[in-house]
């Protein structure tokens, strides 16, 4: 609508209108991840209200996770069939929907309606799959710095809203504590309608840092079978499955545990809930750091060494959380060093899908190895809910994610060193 008169003014000054769709991307993912994650932070108070158990909770909270998984490789056909801006507005419009229509909510069934099958497919169709295509259709140089500091915004958003959300639940209550997510929501769609476009050539541009391409005579338009012939081919190869298991034991060990469950796991030790959720917010902001780092190592390195290392040191700094006493010195020191490598495992991982299948399908092969992800994230957002309702402890999930860190480490060397490219 006014991205014409925009692209206009920016170009008079030397700013390319692919910094403009970069940034609507940012806030996109940091929104989705946000109302993603915000979840985490309402588990003590919906379980006082309606006596709802943890493992109850957890349960819609792990069908979220799954369906935030599983929509990401078709998330790619809907992008090309029908648009970015179509696709980014419904999505913003399903996750206001959702967080709205759960300050209504009475029965589980509701939750699980809501936060789990909403919430999950909303945030599906603007996940990482989203970051990539903007990524690789608007810039030639700067695409891996962009894809960096859009994955950071994705993992980052899932923390940096729960400090907000934690202390309007203990001044007002967990339904006004929606409102920041509901109202991002709204604010990105309007961005996206108002500005958001599918491609440069559509204002007459080339690539930031490319040169002008004309527009394709006919338009890829794959159909919704496209991303199972993609896994199809892609589980043929060793290194499909080795990614696909690491990266369920990543988020086996970080938004499914850690996110879901930190704030009550610092319950049970006598600390509070916003406290709790600013050790988050801290591990979000080296998140950041640690997630931009990755990406310029990834390049640099090789990508399997660096995965051994972000496993190796996020698996031992599980296995040390029970030990810490739970004081904010124990956890500031558990936030730097778990926080660093939050999803440092992100750019090695894409480096080394790229270089093992072609270029047409490696964006859904991607999606399926994040699928993967979100399959350890469910699996640990209901294993610890249930570790906690049986066991009347999260110990047993923090140490198992701890030692299956520890053999993700391992596992990584199985994939053959790829040819080294340029960076």
């Amino acid at each position: 609508m006014f991205s014409v008169p925009v692209s206009a003014w920016l170009d008079r000054r030397g700013i390319h209108y692919a910094w403009v769709v970069a940034f609507i991307a940012f806030l996109t993912m940091l929104t989705s991840a946000a109302a993603l994650g915000a979840p985490g932070a309402f588990l003590q108070p919906l379980s006082r209200e309606f006596g709802w158990s943890t493992s109850e909770i957890s349960s819609a909270l792990a069908l979220r996770f799954m369906l935030f998984g599983l929509i990401g490789p078709f998330a790619a056909v809907l992008m090309e069939r029908y648009g970015l801006r179509r696709v980014v507005c419904t999505a913003m419009a399903l996750m206001a929907a959702g967080l709205l229509l759960a300050t209504r909510m009475t029965q589980l069934w509701q939750l699980v309606a809501l936060w789990g099958v909403l919430l999950g497919v909303a945030s599906g169709m603007t996940a990482l799959v989203l970051g990539a295509t903007i990524a690789n259709r608007w810039f030639e140089r700067r695409r891996g710095m962009v894809m960096g500091l859009l994955t950071a915004s994705n993992a980052t958003g899932q923390l940096v809203f729960l400090p907000l959300c934690a202390a309007l639940i203990e001044r007002h209550g967990w339904r006004i504590a929606i409102a920041p997510a509901f109202t991002m929501c709204l604010v990105v769609a309007g961005l996206a309608f108002c500005l958001l476009r599918d491609r440069p050539h559509e204002l007459g541009l080339a690539p930031f840092g490319g040169t002008p391409a004309p527009a394709p005579a006919t338009a890829w338009r794959p159909g919704f079978a496209e991303p199972l012939r993609a896994l199809a081919q892609a589980s043929r190869s060793t290194t499909f499955w080795v990614l696909f298991g690491t990266f369920f034991v990543c988020g086996l060990s970080t938004n499914g545990l850690i996110q879901t469950h930190f704030i009550s796991l610092c319950g049970d030790y006598g600390l509070a809930a916003l406290p709790a959720a600013s050790v988050l917010a801290m591990i979000g902001a080296f998140d950041f750091v640690g997630t931009i780092a990755s990406g310029w190592l990834s390049d640099r390195f090789d990508n399997r060494k660096l995965l051994a290392w972000y496993y190796g040191l996020r698996g031992l700094s599980l296995l040390w959380l029970p030990q810490s006493d739970f004081t904010l010195a124990g956890l500031s020191l558990f936030a730097v060093f778990y926080g660093l490598d939050w999803v440092a495992t992100v750019p090695p991982t894409v480096k080394l899908a790229g270089a093992t299948f072609d270029k047409q399908r490696v964006g859904m092969i991607f999606g399926w190895i994040f699928a993967g992800h979100q399959l350890g994230g469910a699996a640990a957002a209901y294993g610890a809910g249930l570790s906690r309702t049986v066991l009347s402890s999260y110990s047993p999930a923090l140490y198992a994610a701890g030692i299956a860190c520890l053999l993700a480490a391992l596992a990584v060397f199985i994939v053959r060193r790829p040819a080294r490219a340029p960076a």
